[in-house]
């Protein structure tokens, strides 16, 4: 059996991973690089049970597991790491709390820390492009091939009923299934299939070089700023990176991944929030200042599983702000369906590409 899955991110990476050690013969295709677009750009962020009371539970269970133990089983090293969560809010200017000391000591004053909401037991962290290349190169190691080309459409039987490959600039690629994992740019496939509406939410970020002896410590914290309340989130990695991030917005998708820019204001907002968070966020310490696009979905859930109405063809997207948290169960899970035609140890029903109405092609041309 070949499977062929458009996108190299992690949710790609993660179903060639898993289709491999089941033995499935895999052609991955991306158009640029492995983890160029949201899996190279995100927080990394793990939790096990902030999902709970949702149909995201179980699925979250499972990956926060999976996310454990794959260090014992992948080459290389991600930065896998339990680490505590706080929520809280900065106090702002002219508040008597602004000159109170934080309670936890890397952090400025006014920071004010409400609760603990994730301890070493429930949280963890990743450094998402490492993560991503990681699982990459151990599907590859296990004989999956990478084909570096864009994907202009499906091959169908003559009847029209079954996938039996993709159309890439220059050649077909046969395979007996097809797996659409192209993040946000998943949008683009409805043009060839029966496949819900995916949009695109534009995160920006600023990653600052903090040195290997941040404390573990993640931060949720509400900052005033301009005159509105804005959630500000604080990711610490063991290599010494911090990624910052706050002020997501609606933006037109560009066609390209390699196009996607951080509207500079809002970069410049970030940046003026950051420096009020930590004396540790200085200029100088700045490595990256970007962006990246969310593929989220008209209800907020994943689209997992069969395309409807389109025999051979699967679908592995919207998974908003927890794509890199439940990335291992997806692929896990998504290698079983196409492989053994069930799943396992989670229940797929409730990411059924079928519950959503599909996007009318036309409307996609419009844009």
């Amino acid at each position: 059996m070949r499977v062929v899955i458009c996108g190299g991110g992690v949710i790609g990476a993660c179903t060639a991973y898993f289709l491999r050690r089941l033995g499935v013969e895999v052609i991955v295709v991306e158009r640029t690089e492995v983890a160029a677009a949201a899996s190279g750009k995100a927080g990394g962020f793990l939790a096990r049970d902030w999902c709970a009371g949702t149909p995201l539970d179980a699925l979250a269970r499972r990956s926060f597991a999976l996310h454990a133990q794959l260090p014992r089983e992948i080459a290389g090293d991600w930065g896998y790491r339990p680490m505590s969560a706080y929520g809280g809010y900065v106090a702002s200017d002219g508040d008597p709390r602004r000159s109170t000391p934080s309670t936890l000591g890397w952090l400025g004053d006014g920071v004010v820390i409400t609760q603990r909401i994730g301890t070493t037991e429930t949280t963890a962290i990743v450094h998402p492009q490492k993560f991503t290349s990681a699982v990459m190169n151990a599907a590859l190691s296990q004989g999956a091939k990478l084909h570096r080309a864009r994907v202009t459409g499906i091959v169908r039987d003559a009847d029209g009923t079954r996938a039996t490959g993709i159309q890439v600039e220059g050649c077909i690629i046969e395979a007996d299934a097809v797996v659409i994992a192209m993040g946000p740019w998943s949008l683009l496939a409805a043009q060839w299939m029966s496949l819900p509406a995916v949009y695109g939410q534009r995160s920006p970020s600023i990653v600052y070089d903090l040195g290997p002896n941040t404390p573990a410590d993640a931060l949720f914290l509400e900052c005033e700023t301009d005159g509105s309340t804005v959630s500000i989130e604080v990711f610490p990695r063991s290599d010494g990176s911090t990624h910052v991030t706050a002020l997501s917005d609606i933006a037109p998708l560009p066609l390209d991944p390699v196009a996607v820019t951080p509207d500079r204001d809002a970069i410049t907002r970030l940046q003026a929030m950051s420096e009020r968070l930590s004396p540790l966020f200085r200029p100088e310490k700045i490595i990256a200042q970007q962006a990246c696009f969310r593929p989220v979905t008209e209800d907020g859930l994943p689209l997992i599983g069969r395309v409807p109405l389109s025999d051979g063809l699967y679908v592995a997207t919207g998974h908003n702000v927890w794509g890199i948290l439940n990335a291992p169960a997806t692929g896990e899970a998504m290698a079983q369906l196409i492989a053994e035609g069930r799943t396992h140890e989670v229940d797929l029903a409730p990411f059924d590409p079928a519950r959503l109405a599909p996007l009318d092609p036309s409307l996609l041309q419009a844009r």
